[in-house]
């Protein structure tokens, strides 16, 4: 099912917008509260150098950890102020018709649609399986996330694959990947013309205040995407965190993590399908819950003190849904919509 997009103010609302001073916080997907001793220790340790202009030497160590990451030559690396700027570059790319999967992280949607391109909205039903046949032909810009933002749903390599054509260049959005044990299906390894891969360190390492993340990718498309950047686009601390998180000891570090997380989401699943809710299966550190009547929950959650994602921003979604963050204190959760079911 294909729709045309609208740049709808809808597009700009992203969870932290949920937020207010003292909640327990279900709406915004990074997954702690603060970066870990040994990530804060270094990046404290550059402060003093904020007086100075960010090095060269400091992003070319950057580029090469990631370069070193997923087995490619540096010129396959683009260093971003977050993996949304990743977004924010697609106009660059001058496509005649793009296609956006949905539901799906919205920001794509409102860059495009603010640059005047065509969209296409390819919309996923229930369970939010990729259909190949469903993307125009003529589409010269595919963008999809795996795991896709909010549904959780990971999809297999060879359907992503099954989006390239010749001509056509393929983003994937795999700013949740590393939430998904071994990364089995990530493709920021695979060298193919038109593919990008887009990479962020928000979510795993609390980052969100910082903004760091990256690009790797045809080398060609990654150059179209930089065109007419800003010298410096990065700085110190965005480069000393893109480095030190790109290491093998903090990818094995996130890894170990990351086993906790599965658990804890199998746990908070159970709990929510318990209480007679639907609850797609995902990989990701959220959950997409279906609800009788979601705002009603939202509202009632809010009364006490805890935030959700609403759904119904999504192209795709209904007001029956609602996204929540994996967190430790599910019960909490899970005991106040017990209330009103």
């Amino acid at each position: 099912m294909n729709g045309h997009g609208t740049g709808s103010r809808a597009a700009r609302y992203h969870g932290d917008q949920a937020l207010t001073p003292g909640v327990l916080d279900f709406a915004v997907n990074v997954r702690a509260a603060a970066p870990p001793p040994w990530l804060r220790e270094r990046l404290a340790a550059r402060l003093d150098e904020l007086g100075s202009y960010p090095r060269r030497a400091d992003e070319e160590r950057a580029i090469c950890a990631i370069a070193d990451r997923h087995g490619r030559p540096i010129d396959e690396v683009l260093l971003l102020a977050g993996a949304a700027e990743g977004f924010a570059m697609l106009p660059r790319l001058n496509p005649r018709r793009a296609a956006v999967f949905a539901p799906g992280f919205t920001e794509p949607e409102a860059v495009l649609a603010e640059a005047g391109i065509p969209i296409d909205h390819v919309v996923l039903p229930p369970p939010f399986a990729i259909d190949c046949a469903a993307v125009p032909e003529d589409a010269d810009l595919v963008v999809i996330g795996n795991p896709t933002n909010p549904t959780s749903v990971l999809h297999c390599r060879e359907d992503l694959l099954g989006l390239g054509r010749p001509g056509r260049i393929l983003v994937i959005d795999e700013a949740f990947m590393d939430a998904v044990p071994g990364e089995p299906e990530s493709l920021a390894s695979l060298r193919l013309s038109g593919l990008v891969v887009l990479r962020s360190l928000t979510k795993t390492w609390a980052l969100a205040g910082l903004r760091a993340g990256y690009a790797v990718g045809d080398p060609e498309v990654l150059r179209r995407l930089a065109l007419g950047r800003a010298h410096w686009p990065l700085g110190t601390l965005q480069l000393e965190a893109l480095a030190a998180c790109n290491t093998p000891e903090a990818v094995e570090h996130a890894a170990l993590d990351t086993e906790r997380l599965v658990d804890t989401r199998k746990q908070q699943a159970e709990a929510l399908c318990g209480l007679g809710l639907a609850v797609t299966a995902g990989s990701a550190p959220f959950l997409l819950v279906a609800v009788p009547d979601a705002e009603l929950m939202r509202k009632h959650l809010a009364m006490k003190n805890i935030a959700v994602r609403r759904c119904d921003t999504f192209v795709g979604l209904d007001g029956n849904y609602l996204r929540v963050a994996v967190r430790s204190e599910w019960p909490e959760l899970v005991e106040a919509m017990k209330e009103i079911l």
